[in-house]
């Protein structure tokens, strides 16, 4: 989101204030988006809606006088003297018990189209440490120096390379110069009357020639030319691993196909080169499209290794590492094989973590419950230990809609250098 103030700066006012003031308001709407997104169903969010900040925060600030001494006469009072107490004036923003009077100040209502509120909503997430390793074959357009022109805006002048232009033809036109003319005056005060004469005349002649010889002229003037060119993007890819397994209640599902789809969107809005793969698992796992994804039913046992065992095998068949950033996100309510848990470790230990950028663990549960009030899965428990033994995992927990979220901006915010969500 970019807001461009481009009234002049009013007198009494500073710029670096009124800077600040719109650094604010870009604050404020960024909060009332998300906090407006808490509720909405995904497909609500895509369509934008209206948004309501409120007013203190929107008062732009200005300089006041306050202290010294004051004299003032007010006219016509009979009623007070000196010492009397005045009892506190009602109310009269109408928020009493009655109708009340007077004027009062509502919250600051707009309506955001869907494109701004989903660019609000994901302008302070990106993915994780992604680095540039081989350049992706799709490029984003960039722009890129082109020489000079001789048209174009005139932010664009080539100062440089305007003056060496006019001095060259200055020079190829024989332009007289200052000094010249100055000395020829200069010597006007000891010459005889014929060589005077001279003197004005080709004084005259040069000041003449100078005149039509300008300094600058119009075909002197140079733009710098820029020119689209393709720019290499680097090339990631999101497996999105989802337990779909009988102990995946309806709820835990919503709120799993919740997060995915907010991902989905925000990976499809914010990058060019991301391949998505979708994993969904009981006790075997298959790789399957975005729409058997969110909307194919499935029931089944539960063996978390199979979707591990299923990424770890589709990135060593089309996702070579040293030649992509490697993400994964995994839902699920917690549950899996005692059985299959040291398989599960290994896998992640040995296959997953030390080929990825960044995995990301959403425990999903029932409605009700604090999330750190939940008893510790099996599938948390393995997490939690490797996590523990410097592992990159990035774990949390979700019972109800209104947490997505906030956890999916936690998990995807902007950080700065090494940094891991814990």
């Amino acid at each position: 989101m970019h807001i461009v103030d481009r009234r002049l700066n009013p007198s009494g006012k500073s710029l670096e204030n009124r800077q600040r003031f719109l650094r604010r308001a870009k604050t404020l709407v960024q909060g009332a988006v998300k906090k407006a997104s808490q509720d909405r169903d995904i497909k609500d969010v895509l369509e934008g809606g209206e948004v309501t900040i409120p007013l203190d925060g929107m008062n732009e600030p200005r300089f006041h006088r306050e202290g010294g001494v004051r004299d003032r006469v007010l006219p016509g009072n009979k009623k007070f003297v000196e010492g009397d107490i005045l009892q506190r004036p009602q109310s009269k923003g109408g928020g009493g018990n009655g109708a009340g009077e007077g004027d009062g100040e509502d919250a600051f209502r707009f309506v955001l189209s869907r494109d701004e509120f989903v660019d609000i909503f994901l302008d302070d997430l990106e993915l994780p440490d992604l680095s540039k390793r081989k350049l992706a074959e799709v490029e984003n357009e960039g722009l890129r120096r082109a020489g000079y022109t001789t048209s174009g805006s005139p932010a664009n002048i080539s100062v440089s390379r305007t003056v060496r232009r006019a001095m060259a033809r200055r020079v190829a036109l024989q332009r007289p110069r200052p000094e010249v003319i100055a000395q020829l005056e200069a010597e006007l005060d000891h010459c005889s009357d014929d060589r005077r004469l001279e003197l004005v005349a080709e004084i005259e002649r040069l000041k003449s020639k100078i005149k039509r010889i300008p300094f600058i002229d119009p075909i002197d003037i140079r733009y710098r030319r820029f020119e689209t060119v393709p720019k290499p993007v680097a090339q990631a890819v999101m497996f999105c691993l989802m337990d779909v397994s009988g102990s995946m209640s309806e709820h835990m599902k919503d709120l799993a196909k919740r997060f995915y789809m907010l991902l989905y969107v925000f990976l499809t809005r914010r990058y060019k080169k991301v391949e998505i793969v979708f994993i969904r698992h009981t006790d075997r796992a298959e790789e399957v499209d975005e729409q058997t994804f969110f909307h194919g039913p499935a029931s089944g046992g539960t063996l978390v290794s199979s979707a591990l065992e299923t990424m770890h095998e589709i990135v060593q068949s089309r996702f070579r590492p040293a030649d992509w950033n490697i993400y994964a996100a995994q839902a699920s309510d917690g549950d899996n094989s005692y059985a299959d848990s040291d398989r599960t470790g290994a896998l992640l230990r040995d296959a997953i973590l030390p080929v990825s950028q960044f995995f990301a663990y959403l425990e999903v549960g029932e409605s009700g419950g604090h999330p750190f009030e939940m008893a510790e899965s099996s599938l948390w428990t393995l997490y939690q230990r490797l996590r523990n033994e410097g592992e990159p995992l990035s774990m949390r927990k979700v019972n109800d809609r209104s947490e997505i979220f906030p956890v999916f901006h936690d998990l995807f915010q902007r950080r700065t250098g090494k940094e891991i969500a814990p």
